[in-house]
Protein backbone atom coordinates (compact mmCIF):
# COMPACT_ATOMS: atom_id res chain seq x y z
CA UNK A 1 0.00 0.00 0.00
CA UNK A 2 1.31 3.79 -0.91
CA UNK A 3 0.32 6.32 1.11
CA UNK A 4 0.30 9.84 -0.59
CA UNK A 5 0.26 12.45 2.46
CA UNK A 6 0.13 16.13 1.96
CA UNK A 7 0.73 18.29 4.88
CA UNK A 8 -0.35 21.45 3.94
CA UNK A 9 -3.53 19.86 3.75
CA UNK A 10 -6.48 20.69 6.29
CA UNK A 11 -4.04 23.95 7.98
CA UNK A 12 -2.62 24.43 11.39
CA UNK A 13 1.25 23.36 9.80
CA UNK A 14 0.12 20.02 9.15
CA UNK A 15 -0.87 19.03 12.45
CA UNK A 16 -4.01 17.61 11.84
CA UNK A 17 -2.65 14.78 8.76
CA UNK A 18 0.79 14.22 10.95
CA UNK A 19 -1.98 12.81 13.54
CA UNK A 20 -3.90 11.50 11.28
CA UNK A 21 -0.57 9.77 9.49
CA UNK A 22 0.13 8.50 12.63
CA UNK A 23 -3.21 6.79 13.71
CA UNK A 24 -2.88 5.17 9.79
CA UNK A 25 0.46 3.47 10.62
CA UNK A 26 -0.19 2.18 13.42
CA UNK A 27 -3.29 0.02 12.28
CA UNK A 28 -1.62 -0.68 9.33
CA UNK A 29 1.67 -1.66 11.59
CA UNK A 30 -1.27 -3.63 13.88
CA UNK A 31 -2.38 -5.84 10.64
CA UNK A 32 0.82 -6.27 9.61
CA UNK A 33 0.27 -4.59 6.05
CA UNK A 34 3.08 -3.61 4.20
CA UNK A 35 3.30 0.20 3.24
CA UNK A 36 5.28 3.24 1.99
CA UNK A 37 4.80 7.24 2.84
CA UNK A 38 5.37 9.63 -0.19
CA UNK A 39 5.14 12.98 0.75
CA UNK A 40 4.09 15.95 -1.64
CA UNK A 41 6.39 18.55 -1.99
CA UNK A 42 5.26 21.05 -4.34
CA UNK A 43 1.51 22.11 -6.36
CA UNK A 44 1.32 19.15 -8.80
CA UNK A 45 3.60 16.54 -7.19
CA UNK A 46 0.71 14.32 -6.06
CA UNK A 47 0.49 13.82 -9.71
CA UNK A 48 4.04 13.22 -10.60
CA UNK A 49 4.30 10.68 -7.27
CA UNK A 50 0.93 8.16 -8.39
CA UNK A 51 2.18 7.80 -12.28
CA UNK A 52 5.40 7.03 -11.19
CA UNK A 53 4.23 4.57 -8.08
CA UNK A 54 2.05 3.15 -10.67
CA UNK A 55 4.86 2.96 -13.39
CA UNK A 56 6.53 0.96 -11.05
CA UNK A 57 3.78 -1.49 -10.03
CA UNK A 58 2.00 -0.17 -7.40
CA UNK A 59 -1.62 -1.64 -6.55
CA UNK A 60 -3.33 0.18 -4.18
CA UNK A 61 -2.91 3.98 -3.85
CA UNK A 62 -4.17 6.11 -0.87
CA UNK A 63 -4.40 9.28 -0.22
CA UNK A 64 -3.67 11.43 3.09
CA UNK A 65 -5.10 14.87 2.21
CA UNK A 66 -8.50 16.46 0.93
CA UNK A 67 -9.56 17.91 -2.73
CA UNK A 68 -6.78 19.05 -3.71
CA UNK A 69 -4.68 16.54 -3.35
CA UNK A 70 -7.09 14.01 -4.89
CA UNK A 71 -7.40 15.70 -7.59
CA UNK A 72 -3.28 15.78 -8.27
CA UNK A 73 -3.99 11.91 -7.72
CA UNK A 74 -6.70 11.28 -10.32
CA UNK A 75 -4.68 13.18 -12.96
CA UNK A 76 -1.45 10.76 -12.14
CA UNK A 77 -4.23 7.59 -12.26
CA UNK A 78 -3.74 5.02 -14.45
CA UNK A 79 -3.91 1.25 -15.19
CA UNK A 80 -7.04 1.46 -13.44
CA UNK A 81 -7.72 -2.66 -13.91
CA UNK A 82 -4.78 -2.99 -11.54
CA UNK A 83 -5.35 0.28 -8.82
CA UNK A 84 -7.30 0.80 -6.45
CA UNK A 85 -7.65 4.24 -4.71
CA UNK A 86 -8.44 5.03 -1.22
CA UNK A 87 -9.06 8.22 0.67
CA UNK A 88 -8.50 9.26 4.41
CA UNK A 89 -9.55 12.64 4.02
CA UNK A 90 -7.96 15.02 6.25
CA UNK A 91 -7.82 18.12 4.19
CA UNK A 92 -9.62 21.62 4.90
CA UNK A 93 -12.96 20.94 3.04
CA UNK A 94 -12.62 16.97 2.16
CA UNK A 95 -16.39 17.81 -0.35
CA UNK A 96 -15.75 14.88 -2.39
CA UNK A 97 -15.56 12.77 0.86
CA UNK A 98 -18.96 14.05 1.84
CA UNK A 99 -20.22 13.05 -1.05
CA UNK A 100 -19.34 9.49 -0.72
CA UNK A 101 -19.95 9.65 2.70
CA UNK A 102 -16.51 8.33 4.11
CA UNK A 103 -15.70 8.69 7.88
CA UNK A 104 -14.09 11.45 9.09
CA UNK A 105 -12.38 8.84 11.88
CA UNK A 106 -8.89 8.09 10.28
CA UNK A 107 -9.12 4.68 12.36
CA UNK A 108 -12.49 3.86 10.45
CA UNK A 109 -11.50 5.92 7.38
CA UNK A 110 -8.44 3.47 7.31
CA UNK A 111 -10.02 -0.13 8.25
CA UNK A 112 -12.58 0.69 5.55
CA UNK A 113 -9.79 0.73 3.32
CA UNK A 114 -8.38 -2.68 4.54
CA UNK A 115 -11.10 -4.53 4.79
CA UNK A 116 -13.79 -3.41 2.12
CA UNK A 117 -14.00 -4.33 -1.55
CA UNK A 118 -13.29 -0.87 -4.07
CA UNK A 119 -16.31 -0.19 -5.60
CA UNK A 120 -17.15 1.51 -9.49
CA UNK A 121 -16.69 5.49 -8.73
CA UNK A 122 -17.31 7.81 -11.41
CA UNK A 123 -15.36 10.72 -12.75
CA UNK A 124 -15.27 13.63 -15.26
CA UNK A 125 -12.91 13.95 -17.90
CA UNK A 126 -12.16 17.10 -19.94
CA UNK A 127 -9.63 17.16 -22.60
CA UNK A 128 -6.23 18.68 -20.49
CA UNK A 129 -7.51 17.32 -16.85
CA UNK A 130 -9.58 14.72 -14.47
CA UNK A 131 -11.76 16.11 -12.13
CA UNK A 132 -13.79 13.85 -9.61
CA UNK A 133 -16.04 16.61 -7.81
CA UNK A 134 -17.09 19.38 -9.41
CA UNK A 135 -15.79 21.14 -12.20
CA UNK A 136 -16.91 24.65 -12.57
CA UNK A 137 -16.88 28.44 -14.63
CA UNK A 138 -18.56 31.64 -13.04
CA UNK A 139 -19.14 32.74 -9.42
CA UNK A 140 -17.19 30.12 -8.41
CA UNK A 141 -14.00 31.03 -9.78
CA UNK A 142 -14.40 34.32 -8.77
CA UNK A 143 -14.71 33.13 -4.88
CA UNK A 144 -11.65 30.85 -5.09
CA UNK A 145 -9.80 33.83 -6.49
CA UNK A 146 -10.71 35.68 -2.81
CA UNK A 147 -10.36 32.63 -1.06
CA UNK A 148 -6.53 32.34 -2.19
CA UNK A 149 -5.63 35.38 -0.45
CA UNK A 150 -6.99 34.87 2.98
CA UNK A 151 -4.13 33.38 5.43
CA UNK A 152 -6.90 31.23 7.49
CA UNK A 153 -8.30 29.26 5.22
CA UNK A 154 -11.82 27.67 6.32
CA UNK A 155 -15.66 26.95 5.54
CA UNK A 156 -16.26 30.56 7.27
CA UNK A 157 -13.49 32.11 4.90
CA UNK A 158 -14.96 30.64 2.30
CA UNK A 159 -18.26 31.68 2.90
CA UNK A 160 -17.37 35.21 3.26
CA UNK A 161 -15.69 35.68 0.34
CA UNK A 162 -18.76 33.86 -1.56
CA UNK A 163 -21.10 36.72 -0.09
CA UNK A 164 -18.67 39.84 -1.19
CA UNK A 165 -18.29 37.81 -4.20
CA UNK A 166 -22.06 37.89 -4.95
CA UNK A 167 -22.47 41.57 -4.00
CA UNK A 168 -20.49 42.61 -7.33
CA UNK A 169 -20.50 39.58 -9.14
CA UNK A 170 -20.77 39.87 -13.03
CA UNK A 171 -22.69 37.30 -14.66
CA UNK A 172 -21.18 35.01 -17.45
CA UNK A 173 -22.32 34.47 -20.90
CA UNK A 174 -21.82 30.91 -22.54
CA UNK A 175 -23.40 28.72 -24.95
CA UNK A 176 -23.56 24.96 -23.23
CA UNK A 177 -24.64 22.00 -25.03
CA UNK A 178 -25.79 19.22 -22.81
CA UNK A 179 -25.41 15.71 -24.45
CA UNK A 180 -26.08 15.74 -28.33
CA UNK A 181 -28.57 18.21 -27.57
CA UNK A 182 -29.13 21.99 -28.82
CA UNK A 183 -26.34 24.37 -28.24
CA UNK A 184 -28.67 27.24 -25.24
CA UNK A 185 -27.34 30.45 -24.89
CA UNK A 186 -26.86 31.05 -20.70
CA UNK A 187 -26.62 34.57 -18.32
CA UNK A 188 -25.90 32.61 -15.54
CA UNK A 189 -23.92 33.01 -11.73
CA UNK A 190 -22.54 29.85 -12.19
CA UNK A 191 -22.03 26.79 -15.32
CA UNK A 192 -20.90 24.12 -12.44
CA UNK A 193 -20.83 20.14 -13.65
CA UNK A 194 -21.27 18.06 -10.78
CA UNK A 195 -20.60 14.88 -9.91
CA UNK A 196 -20.37 15.48 -6.16
CA UNK A 197 -23.01 17.19 -4.46
CA UNK A 198 -20.94 19.66 -2.73
CA UNK A 199 -17.92 22.02 -2.57
CA UNK A 200 -16.53 25.31 -1.35
CA UNK A 201 -16.14 23.32 2.09
CA UNK A 202 -19.45 21.87 1.89
CA UNK A 203 -21.49 23.67 0.39
CA UNK A 204 -24.12 21.50 -1.17
CA UNK A 205 -24.23 23.01 -4.77
CA UNK A 206 -26.09 19.85 -6.19
CA UNK A 207 -27.81 17.72 -3.13
CA UNK A 208 -28.92 15.10 -6.52
CA UNK A 209 -25.43 14.74 -7.99
CA UNK A 210 -24.27 11.47 -6.40
CA UNK A 211 -20.28 10.04 -7.82
CA UNK A 212 -21.76 6.39 -8.29
CA UNK A 213 -24.68 7.03 -10.37
CA UNK A 214 -23.17 7.28 -13.91
CA UNK A 215 -24.72 10.74 -14.10
CA UNK A 216 -23.31 14.05 -13.55
CA UNK A 217 -25.36 17.15 -13.23
CA UNK A 218 -25.34 20.31 -14.92
CA UNK A 219 -26.48 23.22 -12.45
CA UNK A 220 -26.94 27.12 -14.09
CA UNK A 221 -28.53 29.69 -12.16
CA UNK A 222 -30.27 32.63 -13.96
CA UNK A 223 -29.40 36.73 -13.41
CA UNK A 224 -31.47 37.05 -10.13
CA UNK A 225 -32.41 40.57 -8.82
CA UNK A 226 -29.71 41.85 -6.35
CA UNK A 227 -32.41 42.20 -3.79
CA UNK A 228 -32.78 38.78 -3.84
CA UNK A 229 -29.08 37.59 -3.80
CA UNK A 230 -29.13 37.08 -0.25
CA UNK A 231 -32.66 34.55 -0.13
CA UNK A 232 -30.57 32.43 -2.77
CA UNK A 233 -27.44 32.26 -0.92
CA UNK A 234 -29.47 30.78 2.20
CA UNK A 235 -31.06 28.39 -0.02
CA UNK A 236 -27.40 27.03 -1.26
CA UNK A 237 -26.46 27.01 2.60
CA UNK A 238 -29.38 25.01 3.36
CA UNK A 239 -29.27 22.91 0.54
CA UNK A 240 -32.07 23.98 -1.40
CA UNK A 241 -30.60 26.01 -4.33
CA UNK A 242 -32.78 23.97 -6.68
CA UNK A 243 -35.77 25.18 -5.07
CA UNK A 244 -34.82 28.84 -6.41
CA UNK A 245 -36.76 29.40 -9.99
CA UNK A 246 -33.76 30.77 -11.23
CA UNK A 247 -31.57 27.37 -10.65
CA UNK A 248 -31.92 24.59 -12.95
CA UNK A 249 -30.21 21.37 -12.21
CA UNK A 250 -30.12 18.93 -15.80
CA UNK A 251 -28.52 15.20 -15.52
CA UNK A 252 -26.22 14.48 -18.35
CA UNK A 253 -23.38 12.27 -19.65
CA UNK A 254 -21.02 15.18 -21.14
CA UNK A 255 -21.66 18.86 -21.15
CA UNK A 256 -19.69 21.53 -23.65
CA UNK A 257 -19.35 25.09 -22.31
CA UNK A 258 -18.03 27.65 -24.79
CA UNK A 259 -18.01 31.08 -23.17
CA UNK A 260 -17.93 34.92 -24.79
CA UNK A 261 -14.85 36.08 -23.25
CA UNK A 262 -12.06 34.75 -21.65
CA UNK A 263 -12.30 32.40 -18.57
CA UNK A 264 -11.07 30.32 -16.12
CA UNK A 265 -12.49 26.67 -15.07
CA UNK A 266 -12.54 25.56 -11.54
CA UNK A 267 -11.70 21.56 -11.46
CA UNK A 268 -11.74 20.47 -8.04
CA UNK A 269 -11.17 23.75 -6.27
CA UNK A 270 -8.01 24.02 -8.70
CA UNK A 271 -8.26 27.35 -11.36
CA UNK A 272 -7.07 25.95 -15.17
CA UNK A 273 -7.31 29.22 -17.22
CA UNK A 274 -8.67 28.86 -20.97
CA UNK A 275 -8.97 25.51 -21.00
CA UNK A 276 -11.35 23.31 -23.13
CA UNK A 277 -14.76 23.43 -20.74
CA UNK A 278 -15.46 19.98 -21.90
CA UNK A 279 -16.56 17.35 -19.68
CA UNK A 280 -17.81 13.69 -19.95
CA UNK A 281 -18.14 11.16 -16.86
CA UNK A 282 -15.99 8.44 -17.09
CA UNK A 283 -17.55 4.96 -15.12
CA UNK A 284 -17.05 1.46 -14.68
CA UNK A 285 -13.52 2.40 -14.57
CA UNK A 286 -12.11 3.85 -10.93
CA UNK A 287 -12.24 1.48 -8.43
CA UNK A 288 -12.50 3.11 -4.90
CA UNK A 289 -12.80 2.08 -1.58
CA UNK A 290 -16.25 4.28 -0.25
Amino acid sequence: MDLIVNYTAGGKHGKKVKKTLSIVEARLKEKNIKYAVHHTEYKGHGTIITRELIKNGATSIVVLGGDGTLHEVINGFSNFDKVTLGLVPCGTGNDFATALKLPRDPLKAIDLIIDGTPKYTDFMQLPTVRGINVVGMGIDVDVLVRYSKLKRKNKFGYTWCLIKTLLKFDYAEFEAQVDDGETVAHRSFIAAIANGSVFGGGLPICPVADPTDKTLNLVTVKEIKRSKIIFALIKLLKGKILTVPQAKEEPCKKVKITAKSPYVVNVDGELYPDIPFEVQIVSDTLRMYR
